[in-house]
């Protein structure tokens, strides 16, 4: 999806259960191509700024099952626990620029939004955490 206000590219997802237990997140592979190439089975790093500013290193890998098609696992155990992640959060990944060197990694800044229900409207508001 093409973020218009920054003119940046950004793919996102709205967390599951066992997304948020397993602390491991699925994106299918048509989400994630335009903004990495992929090889099976090898890892893949981002680097992610939070809305703090803190940046944090994600470690992905990107499969091919004959079962459920193409797609990408991202872990990030130590993030996802210390920023409280629930169900139906939705997660945001920006491209911010790529990182010289040898190997596919990526800056994303990281924007976490959250359902919440104000004067009887349900509105997505950002987490600062």
């Amino acid at each position: 999806m093409k973020n218009q206000e920054q003119g940046r590219q950004s793919f996102s997802k709205h967390l599951t259960q066992n997304e948020v237990k397993d602390r491991i997140i699925f994106f299918s592979y048509t989400d994630v191509a335009p903004f990495f190439e992929f090889q099976e089975g090898r890892l893949f790093f981002m680097d992610v700024t939070d809305s703090l500013g803190k940046v944090w290193t994600f470690t992905g890998t990107f499969y091919a099952n004959p079962d459920v098609g193409k797609y990408v696992s991202i872990k990030w155990p130590q993030f996802s626990s210390e920023k409280g992640l629930k169900a139906n959060d939705e997660v945001i990944f920006i491209e911010r620029s790529r990182r010289e060197g040898n190997r596919p990694w990526k800056n994303f800044k990281f924007v976490i939004k959250r359902k919440i229900r104000l004067f009887g409207q349900n509105i997505w508001g950002e987490l600062m955490v």
